[in-house]
């Protein structure tokens, strides 16, 4: 695949692409836009290449999740060694944005609030499969996990939300 050919399957990706990096950064919408400018910088100088050995958007899912880890990984050593010299001060709250609004609703929340008491790759299995419309084999690659695993993950994840779900006495169909 040429650079044009790259360059236009990330353009049409894009939003897809951004939902996943706002899932990966637990919905935050700067960390998520610095995760995928990075992945897309990553790409675009060859540190991230493409091997043609899965399809392209479970490929570039995975280079974004990846990234979000390491730029994680990163704030949370930040925050250690700053704690440590400065006396933190509470976050600037931002002003609200469409996908804060639209998690405001009543069904939004209890949903994210199950979803968050399930384990992280149930989290990612269930996101990539719902939301990003990827096929359970397509999201083992970007977990990069066995499709086993991945099915295991998907099918734990699915039945602890119905169960959590159903203790709130809340029903929700795909």
């Amino acid at each position: 695949m040429d650079d044009t050919e790259l360059q236009e399957e990330l353009a049409r990706l894009h939003s897809a692409s951004v939902g996943w990096a706002l899932w990966c950064c637990g919905h935050r919408q700067d960390e998520a836009e610095d995760v995928v400018q990075t992945a897309y910088l990553k790409i675009l100088d060859r540190s991230a290449t493409f091997d043609g050995r899965s399809s392209l958007r479970t490929w570039l899912f995975g280079v974004i999740r990846r990234t979000a880890v390491a730029q994680q990984r990163r704030h949370r050593v930040r925050r250690l060694l700053l704690d440590r010299w400065l006396v933190t001060e509470p976050p600037a709250t931002s002003p609200a944005d469409p996908e804060a609004i639209a998690c405001q609703s009543d069904r939004n929340r209890h949903l994210l609030r199950a979803v968050g008491q399930l384990a992280t790759r149930q989290q990612q299995v269930l996101h990539l499969v719902f939301y990003q419309d990827l096929t359970v084999e397509e999201a083992s690659r970007v977990m990069h996990v066995s499709l086993g695993t991945a099915r295991t993950h998907f099918d734990r994840g699915k039945r602890r939300l119905r169960e959590i779900l159903a203790e709130e006495g809340a029903t929700y169909e795909r």
